[in-house]
Formats: C-alpha cells, structure tokens, sequence
C-alpha cells in the first residue's frame, strides 16, 4: 500500500528483485490503473505492472504499509496478511502516552503498540522473527540509533548528561508531496534548520535507548538521499580509541549490513551519504576528543532505503526465515 510513494518505489525495486518475492502487487490510491512506470521510471522494462486501488488488494503473505503518518489504517488490512510491515511511525512507541507527548493526539488503537516489534534488525531480530507485526522506523532515528548502540551496550555513555545529534538530512525526507519548502528555488542549496528541537524521532531513540536523554537537531543540506546524523556523546570514565573499537566490533561483528568507517588518510575517513545511495548499508564510525569526556559517534545511510524500504525488507527477510542480506546486495556507487 502506498506503492507511488519515494518509500513505496524503493519497495518495488527491492522486492522486484527478490530471490524469495514473486507476485508483487502495488497498491496506490491516487494512480490506481497507470502504470508503476508512470511514477517510477528507473523500473522501465523492469516491469509491466498496474497501481491497483488499496480495496483492492487480496490475501497475500506479507503486506508492507507505506502510508502517511497519522493514517491508521491497519485495522482495515490486519486480516489480508500473516505478517504487516507498517513503515508509517502510527506504532513504533510502546507507549501511549508517549504517542499523545510526541504526535498530539492519542493513538486510537492504544492496546495495539504493545504487539508492534520496533523494525531495526540490529536492535531487534529475535523479536522480529516470526512476528506478525513489524514497525519501520524513522530514517533520522535508525541512523542515530545504529551510531549510539555500541556506546550504549557497551555501557559508555555518561547518562547523567544528554547525548546532542545533529542530523543533516536530504529533500527526499520530506516525501514525494511538494510544498513550499521543497520548491526548488527555496530548497537548493540551503543549509536549514527545519528542527532545532522537538523532533519526533527524540521518543524512538530514547525508547530504545533506555536512559538516554537526546537532543536533536534535524538540518536539511544539498543532497536528495541521505542522512548523516552525528552525536556528541558524553562518556563514563577515561577511554581510549581500543575501547571504543571493542564496542563498535563486538555490536556489529555479526551485522551484515553495518560497516564500520574510520580510516587514518583518504577522502571518505567517516562516514559518507554519497557512498550509500541506493543501499541498505549504514555505515558508522567515532571519534575520541583528546580531552577524554566527549566521543563523536556518526553514521550515514540512505534515507529511503536503510531509513525506509530497505529496513523493512530486511526486517521481513528476519521474520520469515529467510537470508538476512535477500534482495539488498546492491553496494553502491563511486564516484
């Protein structure tokens, strides 16, 4: 549901070619009966497929929802599959006070958030397997959490202090719907702070990240994909940069889709959005400031796809039993 969408497409493309997948069927309110072509043209001749109208769709195995925030329409769809992927953020917090705080209104379906599995493989795969509820997770969210988990797990975080993260953030962010910041005069080449403070990703890390308090801030810069949250990060104790490596190593030692950046010389020493466009990579990396009480964590993703639709084709990949890294081989491109 939701197929015309930047997320939705992504979807596609990623589900086109799964070795697992067949049977796609796209779903669209709004270009019921045009071709997917005619909103995604990079799938020319990769596919002959027709938006159908949402009322449409039938009994399936696994239905993904890429649907507005504030839709909530699961109810209407939670008997057509065994397993839903809600990429919307309708159920991501557990709790529903926490819901009314950060989205303004109460969740209708309050008894529901507590069957919802966060989505992000790398914080929750025992939980997403075999669930037959699976949340995506907020783009700026997912890269903040993958750059503090190995602080985090690694109890190195100094929690009587909040963590500061400054996310810059591409113009697909804002989703395939134009408006007045997004028109291309008023949106190139800007470096805008469009979220100083409030942001409502805040509640998915601090869910996750229980005891950390965030502060974060959301910038958009010249890019279309890409997100590259960075985190100031106060720490317990003296370290140095062999314990931060033991952290990162031993969080990501087994992670097929977390790479970690952190090299002596060359142009991309951390990490870098550009490298990841079109992948399901993120890729992480940190930094010790030399006066012992501050660590930079950072990680880059693409926004769409590790932030989005990639996530969730991993996060099915894990609940159904299948290869973890199935349909999302591609590694990017350089230059």
């Amino acid at each position: 549901m939701g197929a015309a969408g930047y997320a939705g497409g992504e979807l596609l493309r990623l589900l086109l070619g799964h070795p697992s997948v067949t049977g796609v069927v796209p779903a669209s309110s709004s270009l019921a009966g045009k071709p997917v072509t005619a909103a995604h043209p990079n799938l020319r001749k990769r596919t002959d497929l027709v938006f159908v109208p949402h009322d449409a769709i039938g009994a399936c195995d696994v239905l993904f929802l890429s649907l507005p925030n504030g839709a909530h329409r699961l109810d209407e769809f939670a008997h057509v599959a065994p397993l839903l992927v809600d990429l919307s953020s309708d159920n991501r917090l557990r709790d529903p006070a926490a819901y009314e705080t950060w989205y303004g209104a109460g969740h209708p379906r309050p008894e529901r958030l507590a069957d919802a599995v966060y989505g992000i493989p790398e914080l929750h795969r025992a939980e997403i397997s075999g669930a037959s509820l699976v949340t995506g997770a907020g783009c700026n969210a997912t890269a903040t959490l993958l750059a503090l988990l190995p602080l985090h797990r690694a109890g190195l975080i100094d929690r009587s202090r909040p963590v500061v993260v400054e996310c810059k953030v591409g113009s697909s962010e804002g989703g395939r719907a134009a408006g007045d910041d997004s028109h291309h005069p008023e949106r190139s080449g800007v470096v805008r702070s469009f979220r100083p403070v409030g942001h409502r990703h805040t509640a998915e890390v601090e869910q996750e990240l229980a005891g950390v308090r965030l502060q974060l801030t959301v910038t958009s810069v010249e890019l279309v994909r890409g997100v590259l949250a960075t985190a100031h990060v106060p720490i317990v104790g003296p370290l140095e940069e062999k314990d931060l490596w033991r952290a990162y190593r031993e969080c990501y030692r087994a992670e097929p889709f977390v790479r970690i950046v952190k090299e002596r010389s060359g142009i991309f020493r951390y990490p870098e959005p550009k490298l990841l466009a079109g992948t399901n990579f993120a890729d992480v990396g940190f930094a010790l400031d030399p006066r012992g009480d501050r660590v930079v964590a950072l990680c880059a993703i693409d926004n769409l796809v590790k932030g989005a639709a990639g996530n969730a084709v991993q996060a099915m990949n894990v609940a159904l039993g299948l290869a973890g890294d199935a349909g999302l081989s591609f590694v990017g491109l350089h230059p």
